[in-house]
């Protein structure tokens, strides 16, 4: 009989919070539960029932499994979970996931596309792809990810647990996770959500002695009171309440016959003063002894490679052949002992964690160090055919045979190894234990690596602090050389965090270390390294970029000579950087480059790096996306979601540059949230400035004021966005209300920000539309434009429409209308692609042509007014109207209109032009604000006020802005 229980017992609180939330996820609420608890109270169990009321609701289940084995090995228990459902369902092949099968295939192997490297994601970007997949699985009934063990998970995959714990909330998804209450990153990612509330944890207690007699009566197949009173006393005074011992002890009582059924009842026949089990070892010591020597070998070896081990590991450990390992693997699961791994055919796991445990704890200390020395030697023996895992398995069973040091020496391969794949993480995991381990002649080396591999993941102070640590070593030396190379790695992390004074610091200590004589490689490292410093906030300057720029060229050519792609590839990035300030052919030529050198040496990140910096340049310089599309096509190929939404960002600015309001709301809303959720903070900043931007285009202010509060509180004024802010946002909204004192106030303020801090944005207004409205005020002349239009920024076709109109503006003028009316021409031929910048470029400069006597002003008024009437910007429609009536041009009545009028206030009697004044009242401003917004006299606002009280049953002017506000809200 197998002494197991086939009810929970115990446990109705927890299975009515597991029925709870399979009932929200199917209904798209989302929630994520966490039982902790030691080891065999229960957490499986209650596992498993979720699982099993899952299925009958037709939900899909993923479950994985951490190892106990110490192994680590980055997200096994994601590959693990999905394994488990893709090899019974098969993968989904919806489109929506077709972004992310490329960063998914680090975890489902049938999506990975050859051998060739792919793009390294970030554990972030792998989290949002796996929520996404969560979520297209529980579309239809809701899913569940079941995650055992999260004590001895690898911090890649607490990292993942933590980013979908944070986002599940609106998604079908129920995440159950299980752990030991261990300190450790598992346990406080557990008590943090718990704090933050954004999930649920639920500690398990023993069991109390009416559950034990209720699973006692169950593994018997009888009823509680049939357990004898002796037995019962057994179990619940040895076995705490914890139901995988209560099992065990049980077990024990029936192979050892000291509990059996006699006459149709249970009998106990144990001698209280004979020598019975105290313990579990001692439990599983005795039903060892009862197996044959080649199967209690097995096991003993089994348990010696871990609670789960591999087949292949097993035979090479015991030297058995296939027939007699597989028939001593049958005895072993035939007595309820191990049992094969669904989520591997290989592997085989140990019913128990503490199975394993027990199994080995059974052995005296020189029998299982012995035991774990054999096994050791005998994977040494094929270390040259050994991955990753294997070597750790032999690391710790070195370890438990005594040999530390050799231990450490394999911990640090494996560990550097994985720093190399972009798992820091793991990396940092595996040589902190190294370095624990190690003997003194591989300190210095081991500790190096773990401070590259904190600063690789994130964990800067701490990189600083183990360099600060390290002994001196000999300048000009090899050791200094393998120092200074630390060193600059490090900065490079610094840079990448903008820690301008630990970046400078470290490479400082890198020159030190590699003196005057340093090899060619290191000195082109070093050089980009410092290059791109040179380009961050405070510490930038021209000579600075100058001598960056000498140096990074110095660099490009030592790594391509020299074969060292990824340094090529960083020194033409940053070259394209710093080449912009002389004009965009140059930079463009870098970029070109850069592009060559990653398809030659198949690097796809860089590839994508240099086609959304060409796509970008293409589209400040004629307008034209098709090239940023390119680049997002490649960044989605490779399943990139950070260098996808930096398109995303641009293309958003671009579609609202042309006037594409539909398309520019909807790239935003398909990735501000999401790019927030990955902390991809600079695509984050720059798509909510572009919804600052879309807002400004619009006319809309109360939209931009809540654009930039967001903007604001993702740090974007803080940012280098600063100047596109002021100039492509601020300034373009104070335009559509008539507003140019406010529009140069902020044109003002942008450009003196850029002098503080030297940029290469080029849309801020300063290399375009100020130069136009200053020439417009008479306060900037020939002089000033001319010195403009030799800069960089003069070549943006954006740019180019307010500077040729700023000509025919300076030539009008002069009294030269010929050339002024073709400087006008020309600019409206190169903004065809900018159909609201055009026109409001035609509604500034007719002012200056009616007042001076040249050009088509009064078609040019109408062009914009019909424009600017079409797109609900009335400010500017009202403008024209009113420039058309001093011109003495008839003016047309727009007897159209009527459909933006919502059904309300149609029916009530609310004429287009009344409600022109309704819709500005959602801002409470006074009649004199109203009447220079729309270019009609107080007196009349007055009027439309008076009437619009009485059709619509507004008690006063207060409650008639409310409901101005309540019907803007309705609109949005």
């Amino acid at each position: 009989m197998r002494a197991t229980s086939s009810v929970i017992v115990g446990r109705v609180a927890e299975t009515g919070l597991l029925s709870n939330a399979l009932d929200t996820a199917s209904r798209r609420s989302g929630r994520a539960v966490f039982f902790v608890g030691d080891a065999g109270i229960g957490k499986s169990r209650l596992a498993g029932e979720c699982a099993y009321r899952a299925y009958e609701r037709g939900m899909p289940v993923l479950r994985g499994r951490a190892t106990s084995t110490g192994l680590v090995v980055p997200f096994r228990p994601l590959i693990e979970a999905l394994s488990s459902r893709f090899r019974a369902a098969g993968t989904p092949t919806d489109p929506e996931l077709d972004p992310y099968r490329p960063a998914l295939a680090r975890l489902v192997p049938e999506w990975r596309q050859g051998p060739s490297p792919g793009y390294p994601e970030t554990v972030v970007e792998l989290a949002e792809a796996l929520l996404r997949l969560l979520s297209v699985l529980g579309q239809e009934h809701g899913c569940v990810i079941l995650l055992e063990d999260l004590h001895d998970s690898d911090t890649e995959t607490i990292a993942v647990v933590e980013y979908v714990v944070d986002n599940v909330a609106d998604l079908p998804v129920l995440l159950l996770g299980t752990l030991r209450p261990e300190p450790g990153v598992a346990l406080d990612l557990v008590r943090s959500a718990e704090r933050r509330q954004v999930a649920t944890v639920r500690e398990l207690a023993p069991l109390g002695d009416a559950d034990v007699r209720e699973m006692t009566a169950s593994c018997l197949e009888a009823a509680p009171d049939e357990v004898p009173q002796a037995t019962h006393e057994r179990l619940a005074g040895r076995a705490g309440g914890n139901p995988y011992l209560v099992e065990v002890l049980l077990a024990d009582l029936l192979d050892s016959g000291q509990l059996r059924r006699a006459d149709g009842r249970w009998e106990e026949h144990a001698n209280p003063d004979a020598s019975v089990p105290t313990g579990v070892v001692r439990s599983w010591s005795r039903r060892l002894d009862r197996f044959d020597e080649p199967v209690r070998e097995l096991l003993l070896c089994a348990a010696t490679l871990g609670s789960r081990f591999s087949v292949t590991v097993l035979q090479t450990v015991t030297g058995f052949d296939d027939r007699t390992l597989f028939s001593h693997l049958r005895s072993a699961v035939e007595a309820n002992i191990i049992a094969p791994d669904g989520a591997d055919p290989d592997r085989y796991t140990f019913r128990h964690a503490l199975t394993a445990e027990a199994l080995v704890a059974s052995l005296a200390p020189a029998e299982r160090a012995a035991t774990a020395r054999r096994a050791a030697l005998s994977l040494a023996a094929a270390e040259n055919e050994l991955g990753d895992e294997q070597r750790q398995l032999m690391a710790t069973l070195q370890l438990a045979g005594g040999d530390r040091h050799g231990a450490a020496r394999q911990f640090a391969g494996v560990g550097r190894r994985m720093l190399a794949a972009g798992a820091s993480g793991s990396a940092v995991t595996l040589l902190e234990r190294a370095r624990s381990l190690a003997h003194e002649s591989d300190l210095r080396g081991i500790t190096e690596s773990l401070a590259v591999s904190h600063a690789e993941a994130g964990e800067l102070d701490t990189a600083l602090a183990l360099t600060a640590e390290l002994a001196p070593v000999p300048p000009r030396s090899d050791a200094a050389e393998q120092r200074g190379e630390t060193h600059i790695r490090i900065a490079w992390a610094a840079v990448m965090a903008e820690r301008v004074d630990e970046a400078a610091g470290q490479i400082r200590t890198a020159r030190s270390m590699l003196g005057t004589a340093v090899r060619p490689e290191l000195a082109a490292a070093l050089d980009v390294v410092e290059g791109h410093l040179a380009l961050l906030p405070g510490h930038a300057g021209h000579g600075q970029q100058k001598c960056a720029q000498d140096a990074a060229r110095r660099a490009a050519a030592v790594a391509e000579e020299r074969s060292l792609p990824v340094v090529a590839c960083q020194a033409w990035q940053l070259l394209a950087l710093l080449s912009r300030e002389r004009g965009f052919d140059e930079a463009d030529a870098c970029l070109e480059r850069m592009l060559a050198v990653s398809e030659q040496h198949a690097l796809p990140v860089w590839r994508v790096e240099a086609l959304v910096r060409l796509g970008a340049n293409t589209f400040m310089r004629t307008g034209d996306p098709a090239r940023l599309e390119t680049a997002r096509t490649a960044a989605q190929s490779l399943g990139a979601l950070v260098p996808t939404q930096t398109v995303d960002g641009l293309l958003a600015m671009n579609a609202v540059m042309r006037g594409e309001w539909d398309g520019a709301h909807e790239i935003i809303e398909r990735s501000v949230a999401a790019s927030a959720r990955v902390r991809n903070l600079g695509a984050h900043r720059y798509l909510l400035l572009a919804s600052a931007a879309l807002a400004a285009h619009r006319g809309r202010r109360r939209d931009l004021d809540r654009a930039m509060v967001r903007f604001r509180r993702a740090g974007g004024e803080e940012s280098l966005l600063v100047p596109l802010q002021l100039g492509l946002c601020r300034a373009f909204a104070a335009l559509l209300e008539e507003d140019r004192e406010g529009a140069l106030a902020d044109l003002d303020a942008s450009l003196a920000w850029e002098r503080e801090h030297p940029s290469f944005f080029y849309l801020s207004g300063r290399y375009g539309l100020r130069p136009l409205l200053r020439t417009l005020d008479g306060r900037g002349g020939r002089a000033e434009l001319d010195s403009i239009l030799e800069s960089p920024g003069a070549d943006l076709a954006w740019n180019q429409l307010f500077l040729r109109l700023a000509e025919g503006v300076l030539h009008g003028r002069a009294g030269d209308a010929e050339r002024a009316v073709r400087s006008v021409q020309a600019a409206f031929a190169d903004a065809a692609a900018f159909p609201l910048a055009r026109h409001l470029g035609l509604r500034l400069v007719a002012g200056a042509a009616l007042a001076e006597g040249w050009g088509e002003p009064v078609s040019w008024l109408r062009a914009s007014e019909e424009y600017f009437y079409g797109a609900g910007i009335q400010p500017v429609a009202a403008a024209c109207r009113a420039a058309l009536r001093q011109a003495g041009a008839s003016v047309g009545q727009h007897r159209g209109g009527w459909d933006r009028i919502p059904a309300p206030l149609r029916t009530s009697g609310v004429t287009p032009r009344e409600y022109e004044v309704f819709v500005l009242l959602a801002e409470r401003p006074g009649n004199q604000q109203i009447a220079r917004r729309l270019s009609i006299s107080p007196r009349t606002v007055e009027k439309h006020m008076a009437s619009l009280l009485n059709k619509t049953g507004r008690a006063d002017r207060a409650a008639l802005c409310e409901f101005s506000a309540e019907c803007a809200a309705e609109r949005d």
